[in-house]
This record gives structure tokens, C-alpha cells and sequence, in this order.
């Protein structure tokens, strides 16, 4: 059974933690998918990972290429079979049966952004109600804690 976790954003922007998040995700072996519903904004994360960390390079691609099925880490609003991890970004939905059958599902959303907000305390309870187990993450003074943990 897999793990929600959800990481609240409010010191770090998404174009900081995602890199960061998908560094660990790739570290435990697991192939990645950036789900996101807004073309722009996958077509920008696609520009952040191409920079990289500075210690290192994020293969990856967004996803329509005739290699999706290769790509450790595809960005894209498609199916996860076949992936560990999902990270929804931009709101993008997942569902209670593919954070079973991952490994990990991180939420991540913009703290700032009240809608985003409320989509995210909805995407909790939803999952939680249906029996998921997950973890809510917040920053304070730059360190991620976890502040509560369901399931």
C-alpha cells in the first residue's frame, strides 16, 4: 500500500521542491510522473529540470515522445501504470486506487494560493476517508516537518 504525502508550500517555490523531490524519488529507484492538467506549466517545470540540480542531471521528458516508456521521469497529465510515484502539481487529481498501487504520491501545492489550498484539504480528506494513509509536510524556516499523519 502506498503513502499520500502531502507538501505544503510557502517558503520554497515548486520550481525548488520538485527537483529536490524527484532526486529522492530516482535515488530509491523509482520511476517518476509529474502529473499536471496545464501544458504551460509542465512545459516550465520541463525548463527547470533541464537546468538540474547543480550536482546533477534529471533525465526526463514530457510526455506525447515516442519513448515515454523509457523516461525515468515523464511530466504529463497521463495514466501512472508503470511509474512508483506520482507527483501532482497544479492541482492535478489522483485517485485512491493509484495511491494504493504506488509506492509514493506526493501533493504538492502552493501555500499562498487559496484555492489551491482548499483543493489540497479536499484531495486529504478524500484519500484519508477512503483509507489511505498520509503525511501532511509544511516548511518552517526552511526545513520541511512533518505536522500530521492519517492512516
Amino acid at each position: 500500500m502506498g503513502l499520500a504525502f502531502f507538501y505544503h508550500l510557502t517558503d520554497s517555490p515548486l520550481e525548488a521542491t520538485l527537483p529536490m523531490l524527484i532526486t529522492k524519488a530516482r535515488a530509491a529507484g523509482w520511476r517518476v510522473l509529474v502529473r499536471a492538467t496545464d501544458t504551460d506549466l509542465l512545459k516550465r517545470l520541463d525548463d527547470v529540470l533541464w537546468l538540474g540540480p547543480e550536482d546533477g542531471f534529471l533525465p526526463h521528458a514530457l510526455a506525447g515522445g515516442p519513448n515515454d516508456a523509457d523516461q525515468p521521469v515523464l511530466l504529463g497529465n497521463v495514466d501512472a501504470t508503470g511509474f512508483a510515484c506520482v507527483m501532482s502539481v497544479g492541482g492535478a487529481d489522483v485517485n485512491v486506487d493509484e495511491v494504493n498501487a504506488l509506492e509514493r504520491t506526493c501533493i504538492l501545492f502552493d501555500g499562498h494560493d487559496d484555492a489551491a489550498l482548499a483543493r489540497a484539504r479536499g484531495q486529504w480528506k478524500s484519500l484519508t476517508d477512503a483509507g489511505c494513509v498520509a503525511q501532511y509536510w509544511a516548511q518552517e524556516n526552511g526545513r520541511w516537518l512533518k505536522k500530521a499523519e492519517k492512516g
